[in-house]
């Protein structure tokens, strides 16, 4: 049958399998411990032809070994290499043999409704698969780490139905590509998952190259938003971030800035998305002077920030 002879059930249930079957073989179950006997599971996905597997950091948390278990029963110990809890990924790699590695996509190319696959092992039910579509991008998703609140930005929202166990899975579109990690359950309806793009492409290569990333800290929260149309047509820029939440005594909060502020300059470079910020949020940034220009109640205000490193 062709696919235009195809109904629109029969189209999305063909993508939605062959997808499924695609990428089933890269997803594996992740078991971990630490040091003091503490346990987690969640998934991991094969990224790499010599044995890297991405995951989330809060599924590895203060573990540095593991055990993979693929959907054919093959089994790998893995190494711990580094995770970032600002991004909420990590890296492990495998002791043994693993299957290849999945496709790597890029989110940027994302749309909202548009369909994605979620692939991962929630409840301990190996090689689980559902769908649904991007229900936003550029979202935020505030995290707590003992004391220390962080925000992992720039999450990609779906309603495909996700559990404990998804975390670390992938999240792909129609054509298997991975462009997302899924990392937390927010609410009923309601997933995360934690973008591929060309930020998270740097965290892992450092996180493979030394083990962490240091990483410079605002702790601020905020979501893409369209600029009023006087604005718009002042500026010539179309979005801009607005800022939902700030985390208290953090360095946005420390500089002044406030939720509801529409963030249309970083470093002197505009900023239209959560990614354009986070370019500017690496090592390099600690300590430094970085010149923020918000439009708050009708008026351009200039502020100055001062990032903090990222510390657990």
């Amino acid at each position: 049958m062709s696919l235009a002879a195809e109904s629109p059930l029969d189209a999305y249930s063909r993508i939605v399998t062959e997808v499924a079957a695609d990428l089933t073989p890269h997803v594996a179950a992740l078991h971990v411990s630490d040091a003091r006997g503490r346990a987690g599971a969640g998934s991991a996905v094969v990224v790499s032809d010599d044995g890297l597997l991405l995951t989330n950091a809060h599924v590895v948390g203060g573990a540095r070994s593991g055990r993979a278990v693929f959907g054919d029963g093959g089994e790998t110990d893995v190494v711990v290499v580094g995770a970032d809890p600002l991004s909420d990924l990590a890296v492990v790699r495998a002791r043994g043999a693993t299957p290849p590695p999945a496709v790597l996509g890029d989110a940027a190319s994302l749309r909202v409704g548009q369909l994605v696959v979620a692939v991962g092992n929630p409840l301990g039910l190996a090689g689980s698969v559902t769908a649904g579509v991007v229900s936003g991008l550029g979202r935020s998703l505030p995290t707590r780490d003992g004391r220390t609140a962080r925000v992992v930005e720039d999450v990609i929202q779906t309603d495909a139905a996700l559990n404990p166990g998804n975390s670390g899975g992938a999240l792909a579109d129609s054509t298997s590509r991975v462009v997302g990690i899924n990392t937390a359950v927010a609410g009923w309806g309601l997933g995360l998952a934690v973008p591929i793009n060309a930020t998270s492409r740097r965290i892992v290569d450092a996180l493979v190259a030394d083990g962490r990333v240091r990483r410079a800290y605002l702790g601020l929260v905020s979501t893409p938003a369209p600029l009023p149309a006087a604005l718009a047509e002042r500026t010539g820029r179309r979005r801009g971030l607005r800022i939902v939440d700030v985390v208290p005594g953090a360095p946005a909060d420390r500089a002044g800035l406030k939720p509801g502020d529409l963030v249309l300059e970083a470093g002197r470079r505009p900023v239209a998305d959560a990614q354009s910020l986070q370019r500017l949020l690496f090592a390099e940034a600690i300590g430094q002077a970085l010149p923020m220009t918000v439009h708050r109640r009708g008026a351009m205000v200039d502020v100055l920030t001062v990032p903090v490193e990222l510390t657990g």
